[in-house]
């Protein structure tokens, strides 16, 4: 009974590790700490079945890791053809209604005398490039798990022990299917709710960040710029004559123009490293950048400009900017002055009808109404939240 008490502690640890889990990442790892911990292995690796390539890509190396093996690779694979045994789960014995059961895998030779040596395959057949590698990696078994996500094959959770050690055993491959299949509802609630983030802060039209989005990350890159620096530059655009193409042309016509620019928004902030490219709401956009220089950040607004005087419909785009890198007029820059700034010199370029950006601290009037009483009319803005 003390075992079983054991491992239902385990299985209720191991959902809520992967439950408490703020990333993909951070519930892959609570999944394979927590299984390995389980089954009282030494190292765990979770794993997916990438369709199209024909392969397994481990997602994380836990616990006492070999050498050369992350903790996060960005490359391990291997060829699903390698291991026959996850050939026949795929095309065999799941097609034909069979259970996802675990199997061990046993290095005899590192076994010796160890209970369960010379056993091997439980659930499963018995593959020479597992042994190999358990092997090459000091260990002496393993035990492979199979993981079904909404009815499909989704990859395997793998646990081993290092040589000399107990050899995994029936009981443990029986736990082991169990394991999996909690490791499966938590990817599952994971992968949801990392749709639910990515819904919260992506705009739905043109699939690029939203306000929120914005007023986050740029909370953060004031705080770095405080701390060490940074040069922090806020790009705001408004595309002109938007309200002219839907009364004229309808607003279908109108998103795909808001689509359109989107997606030159975006050509254009990849050339700034670790640009975030944003609609505001309506007809307005932004670039915010962390890092590169103003000038880069100038000489990109730019081309943004004359590539949105190229799309076929609507009148280009009044483009305003505002750096930390720029004499922007107060030693403590804020998000909310950083952002009038940039409001302020876009508002300027509206105005003056100019084909190119407007930067803030390289025009003096532009300074003047970012610093004037909030009543002036471009602050008439449905996108300044409270944060701001």
């Amino acid at each position: 009974m003390g075992g079983e008490d054991a491992r239902l502690r385990a299985v209720v640890s191991l959902a809520q590790a992967m439950a408490a889990a703020h990333t993909p990442r951070g519930s892959w790892r609570a999944a394979a700490l927590g299984a390995c911990e389980a089954l009282g292995g030494s190292f765990a690796a979770l794993s997916v079945w990438e369709r199209g390539r024909g392969r397994l890509r481990v997602l994380v190396n836990a616990g006492e890791r070999a050498v050369g093996e992350e903790e996060f690779p960005e490359e391990e694979a291997y060829p699903v053809y390698r291991f026959p045994e996850i050939t026949e789960f795929l095309h065999e014995r799941w097609a034909a209604g069979g259970e996802p059961d675990a199997w061990v895998e046993i290095d005899d030779t590192s076994a010796g005398d160890a209970p369960g040596a010379g056993e091997r395959g439980y659930g499963g057949g018995y593959s020479h490039q597992r042994v190999a590698a358990l092997r090459r990696r000091g260990r002496g078994c393993c035990v492979i798990a199979p993981i079904v996500l909404h009815g499909r094959a989704w990859g395997e959770l793998y646990v081993a022990r290092p040589a000399g050690q107990p050899v995994f055993g029936r009981e443990d491959a029986d736990f082991a299917t169990v394991l999996a299949a909690v490791v499966a509802a938590g990817i599952s609630q994971a992968e949801r709710l990392e749709e639910v983030r990515r819904l919260a802060f992506t705009d739905p039209l043109t699939g690029l960040a939203n306000r929120r989005a914005v007023d986050m990350r740029l909370d953060e890159a004031i705080e770095r710029h405080r701390a060490d620096g940074a040069v922090v530059s806020l790009v705001v655009c408004d595309l002109n004559g938007l309200k002219r193409v839907n009364d004229t042309h309808g607003h279908a016509v109108g998103d795909r123009l808001l689509e359109r620019f989107g997606s030159v928004l975006s050509r254009c902030g990849a050339m700034l490293p670790g640009a975030l490219a944003a609609r505001l709401g309506g007809d307005e956009f932004c670039l915010l950048a962390v890092g590169p220089e103003e000038d880069d950040v100038i000489r990109v607004a730019t081309e943004l400009c004359d590539r949105a005087a190229e799309l076929e419909l609507g009148d280009g785009v009044a483009c305003g900017i505002a750096s930390t890198g720029d004499p922007i007029g107060q030693p403590t820059v804020s998000a909310r002055r950083l952002f009038r700034l940039a409001d302020a010199a876009q508002y300027r370029a509206k105005a003056a009808r100019s084909t190119g950006p407007v930067v803030a601290g390289r025009d003096g009037e532009a300074l003047r109404l970012a610093d004037a009483p909030p009543r002036f009319a471009h602050d008439r803005r449905h996108l300044r939240g409270s944060r701001l």
